[in-house]
């Protein structure tokens, strides 16, 4: 973790003594560690909950329902190289959040982080009440012992897509769905599964940038411009002394083989173990810089959860063949639950607790 990053890392860190008057792990601001910088290890003790506990996880996540047969995916631990992460305890968590909301906005990566959260949660207090409803895009899974609010707001590329006579619109100079998220207490964004989007699954007709109508432009080009209609949003209306601003990262798919040295392999399918190294063969994602680049002009302490490399290593936790679409619709984007989404919700709680 370079200085910069630490320093943002540390300033959201910060601010959680003033949202819940707690000291700082000495882990959590140690220089010298990294928390996304590790190896994946075999833990016996892992998964921290089991799917069949978990009543609510979306079919395209529950692998193992799914008739996945090997299990082996569920019980890697991520070691980082320079500390220990902390084991993910719920009480302990729902205590720090009493009262408080936390909402995910974004994709279905976001849902698979989302609905991992939830899971643990509740499977380590099955007894907890807790109600789960859903009002237009907005679900929400509420711990009414604890008026604990764990909320998503599914919304893919963050900035908005406006219906207009001449079609649907994506608009990256305009952020309205940005009402919503004022005054939440957590907030973890993510975008970018969908900016590559073409034919019938593109949501959109055309963009519109800077009063301009166009009917195409470059992805990544978009992609950066809609991030910095965000982190302009982030400076004008997150207060750092209320609220605290993550934004997941990108997490990365595995169709091809040969960016893990193995050529045979055409996608995920059939993968029951990641890569034990700690860099990946292929080598990070373009859009990771141009992120990096957008998180780094804004004022707010905003802290990327950085999972990228640790995600790319495991090329064996997707749904594959076992999702949503089974056989016939491989998923090498999504992840199972119990799985690989656990991990950045535990890294996610060791920066905050």
């Amino acid at each position: 973790m370079g200085s910069d990053d630490f320093r943002c890392s540390y300033s959201v860190a910060s601010s959680v003594l003033l949202l819940f008057g707690v000291a700082l792990l000495p882990q959590a601001n140690a220089g010298d560690c990294d928390l996304f910088s590790g190896r994946w290890v075999f833990d016996s003790s892992y998964p921290l909950y089991s799917s069949s506990e978990c009543p609510f996880i979306e079919r395209e996540f529950s692998c193992e329902k799914n008739g996945r047969p090997d299990l082996a995916y569920t019980k890697y631990r991520w070691q980082p190289l320079g500390c220990d992460l902390a084991r993910f305890d719920a009480l302990k968590f729902l205590e720090k959040f009493r009262g408080k909301s936390i909402m995910f906005v974004g994709d279905s990566l976001s849902r698979n982080q989302w609905q991992s959260l939830t899971c643990m949660l509740h499977s380590a207090m099955p007894g907890a009440n807790y109600n789960l409803t859903r009002v237009g895009d907005v679900s929400t899974f509420e711990f009414t012992d604890y008026g604990v609010k764990v909320m998503l707001d599914r919304n893919v590329y963050l900035v908005d897509v406006v219906r207009e006579d001449i079609g649907r619109v994506l608009k990256l100079d305009s952020i309205e769905g940005g009402k919503l998220w004022r005054g939440i207490d957590l907030l973890i964004f993510n975008t970018w599964h969908w900016w590559n989007r073409r034919g019938p699954t593109q949501p959109w007709d055309y963009i519109e940038v800077g009063g301009e109508i166009k009917k195409d432009m470059d992805r990544m080009l978009a992609f950066e411009i809609a991030l910095r209609t965000w982190a302009k949003w982030v400076d004008a209306n997150i207060d750092p002394r209320k609220s605290m601003v993550f934004f997941q990262g990108i997490s990365p798919s595995h169709y091809n083989g040969s960016s893990w040295n193995e050529p045979s392999a055409k996608s995920c399918v059939g993968q029951e173990q990641p890569l034990l190294g700690t860099t990946y063969p292929g080598g990070l994602p373009l859009a990771l810089d141009v992120l990096k680049k957008v998180l780094g002009t804004i004022r707010n302490p905003v802290t990327l959860l950085d999972i990228t490399n640790l995600s790319l290593l495991r090329k064996d936790g997707h749904p594959s063949r076992y999702g949503l679409g089974g056989p016939t619709g491989i998923d090498c984007s999504h992840w199972c639950l119990a799985g690989v989404p656990d991990t950045w919700n535990e890294i996610l709680y060791n920066l905050i607790l």
